[in-house]
Formats: structure tokens, sequence, C-alpha cells
């Protein structure tokens, strides 16, 4: 398609085509094509107001699908939003050199898996590549973490950077905003909710696993709320700098939920807008919970628990955790699982480290359960339905 052109300007060059084939025998590719036309702009391009954060682990197929997806935007078009593709440690994809030759897109690489929390802070906070050094990066007034695994409708950011020129207009404290989810069959999602207390923690074990952290919100309007989950979040970049970015003591999950409470007691607001809305596949409560992603998350509310609630409270969950992580190792060499048995043994390990506050044992059994993790995010990769 043409684009527009400001006085004196040259032509953009041609984007690569990037296609990705659906196998039929298997639900594991995606098929998509990132230079699709969109509608005509007649205007130059601008600064960026939003830049989209993916963190990518072992999902090349999905992140390749959503990038195809927010190209679709004229905002990522005319300079107005650019993406920065996050990947911790995965396995070598092909469509990799694929992704790295398209305009408003920037691939970085680390040598391991760094967690969510810190692979967001990094691409946020540091300079891009080299190789791209005529690109804005990192300069955006808005940053817009985004699962690989969400599909986004046609022209999402265009709406998402209306959505915030709405909000700015009435609330200048607007920190965070986040949109509503939907499921793969398009019911909605819980993507919101209270900050996790002991006793919502402990009632939350006898409600769905959908419900136990988030809570729905079927009223159309735009809302102030406590916290909104990572699965779709902007971030004010003052905010964001601010708050010095997200807790990189977490290194999966209840991250979301520690920055909205930062944000908050730093007087900024959180707001949940249903006005936009993205289907997200694969949440945790749809997924299988193997020991070591499931230490991943005893670990993030453990953390949580320190930081946020009184001693005593978090004493009573670590206690509860350790327990948990006993039972669980028992049964797991009832069953001759000896693999998970091992990992619960570090769970027991990580939970005594935790309350000594030994951080050095803590990452490094971190660091052992994520060497198992590969495969089980793997699962999802190129899996819509």
């Amino acid at each position: 398609m043409a684009l527009a052109v400001p006085s004196g300007g040259t032509p953009p060059p041609p984007e690569p085509r990037l296609d990705v084939s659906l196998s039929p025998s298997s639900h594991r590719a995606v098929a998509f094509s990132p230079d699709i036309a969109a509608p005509r702009r007649q205007s130059a391009p601008c600064t960026p107001v939003i830049t989209v954060v993916i963190v990518n682990f072992c999902q090349w197929r999905n992140t390749a699908r959503l990038v195809g997806q927010l190209r679709q935007s004229i905002a990522l078009r005319n300079g107005a939003a650019n993406i920065v593709v996050l990947d911790n440690h995965s396995p070598f994809h092909p469509v990799i050199r694929k992704l790295e030759k398209l305009h408003g897109v920037t691939i970085r690489r680390f040598s391991r898996n760094l967690g969510f929390a810190r692979a967001v802070n990094r691409g946020v906070t540091e300079p891009g590549p080299r190789n791209k050094p005529n690109q804005e990066f990192g300069h955006s007034d808005w940053v817009l973490l985004l699962n690989p695994d969400v599909t986004v409708g046609e022209g999402f950011l265009d709406d998402a950077v209306n959505s915030i020129e709405k909000l700015s207009a009435i609330d200048t404290t607007a920190g965070v905003v986040g949109f509503r989810l939907l499921n793969r069959d398009g019911s909605p999602q819980a993507s919101s909710g209270s900050f996790p207390t002991l006793s919502s923690t402990l009632t939350g074990l006898f409600v769905p696993r959908s419900r136990r952290k988030c809570s729905h919100r079927p009223e159309p309007t735009r809302q102030v709320v406590d916290w909104v989950t990572g699965g779709c979040l902007l971030v004010r970049r003052d905010c964001f700098a601010q708050l010095k970015g997200l807790d990189e003591s977490f290194f999966l999950y209840y991250e979301d939920v520690d920055f909205c409470q930062r944000a908050t007691a730093a007087g900024w607001s959180v707001w949940f807008d249903p006005s936009l809305e993205v289907k997200h596949h694969w949440p945790l409560h749809v997924r299988r919970v193997p020991a070591p992603l499931r230490l991943m998350t005893r670990h993030a509310l453990l953390m949580y628990a320190q930081k946020h609630w009184s001693e005593w409270r978090a004493n009573l969950m670590t206690g509860m955790v350790w327990v948990e992580a006993g039972l669980r190792q028992g049964w797991a060499a009832i069953r001759g699982d000896w693999d998970a048995s091992r990992c619960y043994g570090q769970l027991r390990r990580l939970v005594l480290d935790v309350a000594a506050s030994r951080d050095k044992d803590v990452r490094r059994r971190i660091r052992y359960a994520a060497t198992f993790l590969d495969p089980i995010a793997a699962e999802q990769d190129g899996r819509t339905e």
C-alpha cells in the first residue's frame, strides 16, 4: 500500500513478507502476513506514543502472529508505536530472522532466562541495538506489555492511542491501564482484582482457579481498580521510571500486582478500561501446573506476602507452603515421579531461604526450576484453540 510521505522525504522501503505455515496435522503453527494493507493515513510520521513490549519464551510462533496483528495498526506504520520483542533465551527459530527485518520491530535476545520482570525492565530502560540506529526505541510516553499468547484486533494500537488521549484528559495521574481480556471462546476472562490478602488467598482455594486472584467486571464503563493483569498492561513511562520498573525479585507472576500496589501508594491511579478487548488464549488457570511452574507461583506468592503483608501473616503463609511442598513431594515419590519429587524438595528449601532472606540461594533454586520450563512454555506455542 502507499504510505503518506512527508514533504521532501522518501517513501519507506518495501517491507518483507513474513509467513508461518499452518500445518493441518497440528496446532503448533500460525499463519499471518504483517504487511497486509491497512487504511491510508495522510500524515507525517510522529513521535512514538506507545512502545509494545513482548517477552518471549519458547513461543516464537505466537510472538510472530501477534507482531503481524499489531502491524495492521496505522500507529505502527506512521511511527506512533513500535514493538520490542525480548527473548528469554529460547531456542533459535527461523522466524527470528524475518522479524528482525521488519520496520518498527526490534528483537533483543538474552543469553539466559532473566525472568519476566527483569526482561521487561531491560527492554524499557536500555537503548536499542545498533543495527537499527534510526528507529525510535524507548522514548514513547507509554509502554504496553503484551503476552505472546494474546490475539488483538485490527487497529488495536490505534484504539489504544485514542484510549490514552481520553483517559489523560480526565485523569492526569493515570499510571496503569488494563483492558478487558477474553477467553478463547470469547467469554469474559477475569483480568483485575483487589490486592491479595491472607484471607482472600486461603478462601481462593475453594473457588475456581479463574477467580482466585482476579474478578469479573461486567460493567461497560472505565473504572479505577486495585490492580490489572500483566498480560495486557499499559503503563505510563513516568510512572514506570518513578517506581524503577517491575520488582526483579519476582521471577514470574505477582509482579503486576506488586507494581500496581506500589503505583497506588505513589499517587498514581490504576484503571480498568473495558472499551478495548484482547483474547488471551492460555492463562495460567487453564493450563496444567507441573512442579517447576508451581515452584515459580509459590515463590511469587511468598515474595508478595513478605513484601506486603504483616509479619505473622507472611510467616503463616510460609509455613503452609512448606507443608504443601512436603505433601506434594511425598505424593510424587509414591507415583514414581522423581523429577517432580526433587522439584518439590527444592521448593521446601526455597521456602526456608525466602523466610531467612537468603537471596542468593533463592535465585539458585529459581534457576534450577527454570531449566525445566522450556517444554512447558512451548506447549502453547502456535496453539490458539
